[in-house]
């Protein structure tokens, strides 16, 4: 949602800190809360006044005229408002048909004043501008508003002056108070324009001799531009509606939210509730309520929410789990039902959000049986089929029932089934996978030139009655009840005429954005289509240099250009003319004007969800003045078969075919949903000839094109002959369609139905997924909208359910008038998968280049040889339990990670006189970076320099395992002519132990199981200091043969696996890994301290040349 409530308290505060206005505003911040957890001593010493004012108390819970409910208590003292809190505070009350609790309590000074010093402004938004309404007389009998008070609309981008609202709204406020009004009401309106307010309601403002005061506040602002208030607004709350308490699942839900690029809702309506839901989409989310209800479900129905815009197999499963969570705490007589539903996707992969479904099912398991719950899915999509196969799969393994449904099921079926109004069909086994719908099925094997290219009925004239729409019989006239309609069709005279036509089979487009899955997909569609040439020209991607990107023609790899800016790619491609605009939130809109700056460009798609409100007007605004017609934001895009299709409308390939979109057919759609539009695809495809073309507007509260705009395009479109509308509840635009249709602008036939009405049957609000999904008043719900189409002349079902009934029975009856003529079906060309996304079906198998089995980053969370990062730092492993993850895929034991860091730690450093320690100082002061610096010291180490662990270890492991006593291993190594590694030092000796040694030696001595091969050491330890006091167990020797005993007694190893990781080097990695860190300390010591280059002193040389020989 978009338009969200605010507190009256926030409301206020918001005004008192940041309006700029002559008017003198009082009791700023006089405002306190009272809870049942208030602490009254802490209060008054917070707010003083408490004491010496008199008071108001009243509840701040989105009460809509608590003054007429008798919950605004005024004129009291502080004891008297302590007195009627105790009656009224933790109680419940009912307002309208909704029951509530009083918990949260607003207390402020006392206004004593004149009924005629009370007044009413109110500022809301319009898709032109704002609208402001004053009237001179406020206050709890203000009445009907909207025909009572002065109204003054002011356009985007246009400011209040003093003259214009003195005029205009304060024609019957006496002179006295017109300069204080007029400069409030400008303040007033500059602080809702600057804090993004949506709507800012005020009643009664009272106007004293000293001044404004604010006593009622009523406000909503445009969450969406949080990161453009966030400094100002700070953190703010939003209270849920009253009735309706907020759980801290659904603080949880709108966390995951709002740190992730999908979309994930959820609002508990009746946690008691037999009936359940997990939606995908939006739009679906709300027709899936809407059958519910219809069906007689509402009173069970526990929850509304959605899952959309591609979430991660993690963020489906936190979501999934929290909904199973809730759904089977409480037992319920009858069982539960969970409906897992949605419409066929267009971009999401249904299998990987289903996997994060099915692993939260397999967690719960247990309860869910034990609440014999029942799970109904239904859902389409790419690889949805392997999605189903893994729901059913999970039934079968789980013991759940589990009834699985795909795109050959109406979309809403499972809800009839799921509630006993229809019987559960045994359908066979789906196809396997997508690569079934890309297979050219023709008997003949060449594939053809061209598919059909116009739409079956395109040249085909006909003055038949049916292509006029009368209204329902059994109504009055439509011209008797216009007057019922609670807008008029607005025309904007700076309005420059659009384009009827926005797509063709010539059309180019630039994208904006690196989205190389959609471009792929476009262009994919443009083969299939036989298209003599891809509609996509170029990307513009401000974030690297001018590059070119591969990708697929058919069978044939290309190029297309990527241009750092807007301005290259327009100049270079003059014949471009609509942009696809894939920006972020954040840079759509600049993105957008840019482009607008360029007159080549008469279509533009934002796909973006979440854009400011404020923002989008202003971009409507100027595409308006421009003659551009904008999709979107929060869109998918749009599809015209045979044409062009935006971005990932219309799903992958094996959607595009199933619903026959790579030809036109004569229906046109237009909807808001971008999910529910290939639903339309789908049900259009099994009903009709086809899709002429279809536009998801998106499901913002002002689209940036309405349902009129595209409706009357496919009115002057010879090709349609029929057009199918999904509204939705929110907004009045639908209202213009009624006024179209009596009108007799629009006269072809037009099959409408209005999603979400389920809202009336709610005893709270609830907010859908849409942004725009809200009606603010009666005019403004589904079932008002559907009745004003259907008597207005429209084909309106009786509930989605019918939907498909309804759009073949009228394109039937345009077939029967020989309005349209069906055409023989020719098959499309052949399109080779990717290999990528033919491996994600499981189509393909290929060997892979690298293997690993320590570290997969590929999820939600690191994973560290199976082990979750976050368990990891849960454990307290340290640094040596990661070690042993990733170098040994163990979790060892507490004493052998703590012995790994004591090793890291004694190995550090040996000062700089050593030659890893002298190379990367050379290095360092050489001016190299860290890396080279750090890999030149690197390179010294060997037998020489600190490698001694692996050859101490394997020749003391094969001297003990080959039964050698200490001394016959001493004297057959000098017999051999080699060294012991990991005996002797140069400094340290029998007389001057190393501490390192000692400290591990401590160590060992306590923790290990056993120490037999450390023991065998320090037997020729003695046996070699007998003949050199400097013939010492090194660290080097300590370390390794303490290894071989650590992997050999830890438990975690069996022996061979023990010899494998000596014999394949590991414990040199421990010197590298140890000594790494002094090699950095030395390189960073040498730039801190600014060394200059080094050079070898002459003196330290001794130079020994040849003698000079002569001939």
């Amino acid at each position: 949602m978009s338009a969200k409530a605010i507190s009256e308290q926030t409301g206020k505060e918001f005004l008192y800190k940041y309006i700029c206005t002559t008017a003198a505003v009082q009791n700023r911040f006089c405002c306190a809360t009272v809870t049942a957890d208030t602490v009254w001593d802490r209060l008054i010493q917070d707010h003083p006044w408490l004491l010496t004012e008199r008071l108001v108390v009243k509840p701040d819970q989105l009460i809509k005229r608590r003054g007429k409910l008798g919950l605004v208590a005024v004129d009291l003292n502080l004891e008297g408002v302590q007195e009627w809190l105790k009656s009224h505070l933790m109680t419940e009350i009912t307002v309208g048909k909704v029951k509530g609790i009083l918990k949260n309590f607003l207390i402020e000074p006392f206004v004593p004043h004149y009924q005629e010093e009370e007044f009413y402004v109110c500022i809301y938004a319009s898709r032109e501008g704002s609208q402001v309404l004053f009237h001179h007389e406020g206050g709890v009998d203000v009445g009907d508003v909207d025909t009572r008070a002065q109204k003054l609309s002011v356009r985007i981008d246009d400011k209040l002056t003093e003259e214009t609202v003195t005029q205009q709204l304060l024609k019957n406020v006496t002179d006295e108070k017109k300069e204080v009004l007029a400069n409030f009401i400008i303040g007033l309106f500059n602080l809702y324009e600057d804090l993004y307010f949506t709507y800012l309601e005020i009643n009664p403002l009272v106007v004293t001799k000293d001044g404004v005061y604010i006593l009622d506040m009523a406000a909503k602002i445009d969450s969406a531009a949080d990161y453009i208030c966030k400094p100002r607004w700070g953190d703010v709350e939003f209270p849920p509606p009253f009735g309706r308490e907020a759980y801290p699942e659904e603080a949880y839900i709108a966390d995951l939210d709002a740190k992730s690029g999908a979309s994930l809702k959820l609002t508990l309506l009746n946690p008691k509730g037999r009936i359940w839901t997990m939606v995908a989409g939006g739009g679906a989310s709300v027709v899936y309520s809407d059958t519910i209800c219809d069906l007689g479900g509402v009173d069970e129905l526990a929850n509304y929410g959605e899952y959309s815009g591609a979430p991660s197999e993690q963020q489906t499963y936190d979501y999934a789990k929290t909904i199973l969570s809730l759904m089977t705490r409480e037992k319920h007589p009858d069982g539960k039902v969970l409906i897992i539903g949605g419409s066929i996707a267009n971009f999401t992969n249904v299998a990987a959000t289903f996997k994060g479904i099915v692993r939260a099912i397999k967690d719960y398991q247990g309860p869910l049986k034990e609440n014999e719950v029942t799970i109904f899915v239904r859902r389409g999509g790419p690889n949805y089929q392997e999605g189903l196969r893994v729901m059913e799969e999970v039934g079968k393994t789980t013991g759940i029932p589990i009834h699985v449904f795909g795109t050959e099921t109406h979309m809403t079926a499972i809800v009839g089934m799921a509630l006993g109004h229809r019987p559960i069909p045994n359908l066979p086994p789906a196809a396997a996978h997508t690569a079934n719908f890309l297979l050219n099925t023709s008997a003949n094997a060449t594939t053809p030139a061209r598919t059909r290219n116009t739409s079956f009925s395109e040249h085909k004239l006909t003055n038949s009655v049916t292509d006029v729409m009368t209204p329902t019989a059994g109504f009055p006239p439509v011209s008797a009840r216009c007057h019922l309609w609670p807008v008029t069709v607005m025309f904007n005279a700076a309005v420059k005429a659009k384009a009827t036509t926005l797509f063709s089979r010539q059309t180019k487009a630039i994208v904006w954005g690196m989205q190389t899955r959609a471009v792929q997909g476009m262009l994919d569609f443009d083969y299939v289509c036989s298209r003599d040439e891809p509609s996509v020209v170029a990307m513009v991607y401000p974030f690297t240099g001018d590059h070119k990107q591969k990708f697929y023609w058919g069978h044939k790899e290309i190029l297309l250009p990527v241009y750092k800016n807007m301005a290259d790619a327009m100049k270079k491609h003059p014949d471009v003319d609509v942009l696809i605009n894939f920006a972020s939130l954040r840079s759509a809109f600049d993105s957008t004007m840019e482009t607008l700056l360029y007159p080549q460009i008469h279509t533009i798609a934002i796909i973006a969800e979440g854009i400011p409100e404020a923002l989008t007007r202003k971009l409507i605004k100027s595409a308006d003045e421009k003659g551009v017609t904008i999709i979107g934001p929060a869109t998918v895009g749009g599809i015209k078969p045979g044409c062009f299709k935006i971005g990932n409308t219309g799903g992958m390939l094996d959607n595009i075919l199933a619903s026959k979109l790579y030809r036109p057919g004569s229906v046109a759609y237009v909807s808001r949903s971008g999910g529910m539009s290939n639903e339309l695809n789908n049900i259009i495809s099994h009903t009709t000839d086809g899709v002429y073309e279809g536009v998801a507007i998106g499901g913002d509260r002002f689209p940036g094109s309405t349902f009129m705009d595209h409706v009357l395009r496919y009115q002057d479109t010879p090709g349609v002959k029929m057009i199918v509308i999904l509204g939705e509840i929110g907004g009045t635009e639908e209202y213009n369609i009624c006024q179209g249709i009596v009108d007799g602008r629009i006269t072809k036939p037009v099959v409408c139905w209005c999603i979400g009405t389920c809202a009336t049957m709610f005893s709270s609000e609830v907010q859908f997924g849409h942004a725009g999904a809200c009606a603010n008043q009666a005019s403004e719900t589904a079932v008002a909208k559907n009745q004003a189409l259907q008597e207005a002349g429209a084909f309106v079902p009786n509930g989605f359910d019918e939907l498909g009934d309804v759009i073949k029975f009228v394109y039937d009856d345009l077939v029967a008038n020989g309005i349209i003529v069906p055409a023989q079906e020719v098959p499309p060309p052949t399109v080779p998968m990717d290999y990528s996304w033919a491996r994600e079906l499981g189509l393909i198998r290929k060997p892979a280049s690298f293997m690993t089995s320590i570290c997969d980053e590929r999820g939600q969370e690191l994973i560290y040889a199976g082990m979750p990062i976050t368990e990891v730092f849960k454990e307290e492993m340290g640094l040596g339990g990661v070690l042993g993850l990733l170098w040994f895929q163990r979790r060892l034991p507490r004493y052998a990670c703590q012995f790994i860091e004591m090793c890291l730690m004694v190995t550090a450093d040996h000062g700089p006189a050593v030659s890893g320690a002298h190379n990367t100082i050379v290095c360092a002061r050489a001016g190299k970076d860290l890396v080279s610096s750090l890999t030149s010291g690197l390179l010294t180490i060997g037998d020489r320099f600190g490698g001694a662990l692996d050859a101490a270890a394997k020749q003391f492991s094969k001297a003990f395992d080959s039964g050698l006593l200490p001394m016959e291993f001493v004297n057959k190594m000098k017999k051999d002519g080699m060294l012991i590694m990991g005996i002797g030092h140069r400094v340290k000796s029998i007389n001057n132990p190393d501490m390192r040694v000692q400290i591990l030696k401590d160590f060992v001595k306590q923790h290990f199981p056993s120490t037999q091969l450390l023991d065998y050491a320090l037997d020729v330890e003695k046996i070699t200091t007998s003949k050199k006091p400097n013939l010492i167990l090194n660290v080097d020797g300590f370390i390794g043969v303490a290894f071989v005993d650590l992997l050999r007694t830890c438990g975690g190893f069996t022996r061979d696996e023990a010899d494998e990781f000596i014999e394949i080097g590991t414990l040199n990695g421990i010197f590298v890994l140890g000594r790494s860190i002094g090699f950095i300390g030395h390189y960073l010591d040498q730039k801190r301290l600014k060394q200059g280059l080094y050079r070898h002193p002459w003196d330290d040389i001794s130079y020994v040349l040849p003698e000079h020989m002569s001939m």
